[in-house]
């Protein structure tokens, strides 16, 4: 049974969706932050046959829709992230996974791509599956998929530089020098700016996500505070 692994931060004010500020401000972003967490969430408990794990940085019970995301969790495992940087960190989510759950392949997403239906993390697992590896790459030209059959192979992460337009290629890069075939996933946009926010609340309007984005236009509009 595949792992399928969310590395995600609290949505806390000032701590997460910082690059959609301005025009929302931080209390905003972070409800947006939280909207687009409880959506992958439940993409993650609707795809049948994969065994969820959460690796947070930041703590939920100070996080927007703390109650909510609590809820979410239950019968997760939910490891905190530990490392200086983002690519030691999902090193180190990835290694914590391999020794809990020793033998299964590890599919790891973000809390960016809200739009995720548990039918696509559905394909991904399945193409996981006949593959070393799985890459999804984002618009922006990082990564919002990885996959690993043997997910120790993760320590690569430690030597990519991430959050960058060159991101998605050094880590395709980097998994063919450690000796992997990887398989590439469908190209998804990943919520970083504004733009970003209200492309994808409308490629998924029925979402928690693209309701909450709304709610921010609205208040931006009446100037209320939203």
């Amino acid at each position: 049974m595949t792992v399928l692994l969310v590395a995600a931060k609290a949505p806390v004010p000032g701590a997460v969706k910082t690059r959609l500020c301005p025009p929302a401000s931080p209390l905003q972003a972070a409800r947006i932050a939280a909207a687009a967490l409880r959506d992958t969430l439940d993409a993650v408990r609707g795809t049948p046959g994969v065994t969820p794990v959460l690796a947070c940085a930041g703590r939920l019970t100070d996080a927007q829709d703390a109650a909510g995301l609590v809820t979410a969790l239950r019968g997760w495992t939910v490891l905190a992230q530990r490392g200086s940087g983002l690519g030691d960190r999902l090193a180190n989510a990835y290694a914590e996974v391999a020794a809990a759950f020793p033998g299964r392949p590890v599919l790891q997403i973000g809390m960016d791509t809200p739009q995720l239906t548990p039918a696509g993390l559905g394909a991904a697992v399945l193409r996981l599956a006949g593959a070393d590896a799985v890459l999804g790459a984002a618009i922006d030209g990082g990564w919002w998929a990885l996959g690993l059959r043997e997910p120790r192979d993760a320590a690569l992460l430690r030597t990519v530089p991430m959050s960058t337009p060159r991101t998605g290629w050094l880590t395709w890069s980097a998994l063919e020098e450690r000796g992997l075939h990887p398989v590439p996933l469908p190209l998804l946009r990943d919520v970083d700016e504004w733009p970003d926010a209200l492309a994808v609340a409308a490629e998924a309007p029925s979402g928690r996500f693209a309701r909450q984005v709304g709610t921010v236009r609205r208040a931006m509009v009446s100037g209320s505070p939203g």
